[in-house]
């Protein structure tokens, strides 16, 4: 066998061949090909990366080898850095790069590093999700970003780029389902509205918890008339059950929406 090649079967007996490579006492496995000769390749190819710094990933193109980029970033990050992940992730100082391809990667804090170095994100309706315990988790949810929010009105991407996920990069501006925060004369206050055969506004408030509990209220009474049951809940975390009781009392909501006509 060639160096770094050894042959693996099938269920069905067919011969394929894997290669591996070991470098500051780890064992790399580089994948399957259909010969021994491209096997090979890998190995000498990854060799060649992982003992010549001056090889960096923006010399990589679709002719650059047998290799996938994602491994010439897992390579050649084991080289610059020392560690060994997994996932096509790049460090640097104090933040890490996670790669798609070259010109195509986010950023993200190293408090992240834990995470992604142990789950692949993949992309879906323009979407970023991870495999988390046998969930699709999208990973807005870990700044604290709800699934119907939308950029540049529930929350924004503080320089602009939205691939970079450092955590001081992303400000929240709505927390809540259906409460949107707005500015009139330097007054800050928050309006609710809900989804009622359109946009239905349930009132105006000072603050947001009230907003958000206003629109838990709406929900409610548009249950109870029959209308759609899905609405969200909005979980307001520092308030204590005795306080949001108190508060869903005392709210007041839209007498339109209140007088609605139930459902037959």
């Amino acid at each position: 066998m060639l160096p770094g090649v050894y042959t693996a079967k099938k269920k069905d007996g067919t011969i394929y061949y894997r290669s591996s490579i070991t470098f500051s006492g780890k064992h790399i496995s580089l994948g399957s090909f259909s010969s021994e000769e491209t096997a090979s390749e890998a190995y000498h190819q990854a060799y060649t990366l992982l003992h010549d710094p001056s090889l960096t990933l923006e010399m990589y193109s679709e002719t650059s080898g047998v290799l996938s980029f994602q491994k010439w970033v897992v390579l050649i990050n084991f080289r610059d850095n020392g560690i060994y992940i997994k996932t096509p992730i790049y460090l640097k100082n104090r933040f890490f790069y996670y790669y798609f391809e070259k010109d195509d990667f986010l950023t993200f804090d190293i408090d992240d590093l834990f995470y992604y170095s142990s789950r692949s994100i993949t992309r879906r309706g323009g979407h970023l999700f991870v495999a988390d315990y046998g969930m699709q988790v999208n990973i807005l949810s870990r700044y604290g970003i709800k699934n119907y929010a939308v950029v540049g009105r529930d929350f924004r991407f503080v320089n602009g780029d939205s691939r970079d996920f450092r955590y001081e990069n992303i400000e929240i501006i709505n927390r809540f389902h259906g409460v949107s925060k707005k500015e009139k004369n330097g007054r800050i206050y928050y309006e609710t509205k809900i989804h009622v055969n359109g946009d239905f506004l349930v009132g105006r408030y000072k603050k947001e918890t009230e907003a958000a509990v206003a629109y838990n209220k709406a929900a409610s009474v548009l249950i109870t008339k029959g209308y759609e049951k899905n609405f969200p809940v909005n979980y307001i975390e520092e308030l204590s059950p005795a306080e949001y009781h108190e508060l869903y009392k005392k709210i007041t909501i839209s007498k339109r929406l209140q007088n609605l006509t139930p459902l037959p």
